[in-house]
């Protein structure tokens, strides 16, 4: 869809009861991130945890960017309602964009953004939220968010309100909803995932780790293109992904954004990492004992690592015991707050809607 795609309806979302909601529902919010199945889909899967309350809210959400050779991570934006415009990637034609758009507000998700983007922005008007991971590489804005546990510790100089730590998780309705069943009789339950997309080709090695312990246990392996994984079931990315991880009885994964969602579920999570980014979120989360430590890739200690833990269903337990409570779900509400504060209290007018 162009920019200029823009129908004549009015926005219909109805109005949450938050403190931070939007009279009348004239707010638009831009997100601009990229997904897909090079890249991840982390950025745009929290992304839309915060699209959903924001509309809750009243507020009309866009994507800014593209999803490119990722069917699931497209779905999750065409499933909700939220439209998707190809954007420039130099500052000043995004900063045209969002005029053209006549957004109220852009988040920025991207570590492959120009630094100036977030200056060009704000100089146009436009308050910016930018979503981190650590160092926010030379990023300017009004409200910077950085969900990675463990970092309102760390220090941070830039002008400008950070919101830091496990208490600013967004996490996706289907992910708050859901609970864990009691656990059934039988071989532990073990899903293995790396991401929405399995960015890294790691998945099938993984696999091979697990069937090399020797023990029983019942495998789903999430993966984009299929592979022989012996007993192991291979299935390509699902929406079912919340209610696999809730069953589970053990989960390997790398420490991107979904390992919020798991500590938030209470499933126990053996952990390695793909990117260097995760390797904050991973040595906070084992130095907690919330997460049993694989290392960087599944080499024999690593394979100890799961077999004690197929065979040990209270060390499995421990481990999920542990990183229950850490997350408690209402970031995402907290985060909408503040980014709403940033708004003028005058509203703009009714906008056309930008249809999905």
């Amino acid at each position: 869809m162009s920019a200029g795609s823009l129908g004549a309806a009015v926005p219909g979302g109805s109005p949450g009861g938050s403190s931070g909601e939007v009279p009348g529902g004239a707010v638009r919010v831009g997100v601009r991130c990229d997904a897909g199945a090079r890249s991840g889909v982390g950025h745009l899967v929290r992304c839309v945890a915060l699209a959903e309350e924001l509309v809750t809210r009243g507020v009309e959400v866009v994507f800014l960017g593209e999803v490119r050779d990722s069917p699931w991570a497209r779905a999750q934006l065409d499933g909700r309602g939220l439209p998707l415009v190809p954007a420039p990637g130099e500052p000043a034609g995004l900063a045209a964009l969002a005029r053209e758009l006549a957004l109220d507000a852009v988040v920025l998700d991207s570590y492959a953004l120009p630094q100036d983007t977030g200056a060009t922005l704000r100089a146009a008007g436009l308050p910016v939220l930018a979503i981190i991971d650590g160092d926010p590489l030379g990023q300017e804005a009004d409200l910077y968010l950085d969900q990675n546990l463990g970092a309102e510790r760390r220090p941070f100089t830039l002008p400008g309100r950070r919101l830091a730590g496990a208490r600013y998780v967004l996490l996706r309705d289907s992910v708050r909803a859901r609970t864990r069943p009691p656990r059934e009789p039988g071989p532990p339950r073990v899903l293995c995932f790396f991401g929405g997309t399995d960015s890294a080709g790691v998945a099938p090695r993984w696999a091979d780790a697990l069937n090399a312990t020797g023990l029983p246990f019942s495998g789903t392996v999430v993966s984009p293109a299929p592979f022989d994984a012996g007993s192991i079931t291979v299935i390509p990315p699902t929406d079912r992904l919340p209610e696999l991880m809730a069953a589970a009885d053990l989960v390997v994964t790398a420490a991107g954004s979904a390992v919020w969602e798991l500590l938030h579920l209470g499933v126990p999570t053996a952990l390695t990492w793909v990117a260097d980014n995760q390797l904050i979120g991973y040595e906070e989360l084992v130095g907690l004992g919330a997460a049993a430590p694989l290392g960087p890739s599944p080499c024999g200690e690593a394979t100890g690592v799961l077999a004690r833990l197929l065979a040990d269903p209270a060390a499995r337990d421990e481990l999920g015991g542990r990183g229950r409570g850490l997350v408690d779900g209402k970031g995402r509400e907290r985060v909408a707050d503040a980014l709403l504060a940033l708004l003028p209290k005058r509203r703009l007018l009714r906008k056309p809607r930008i249809q999905p």
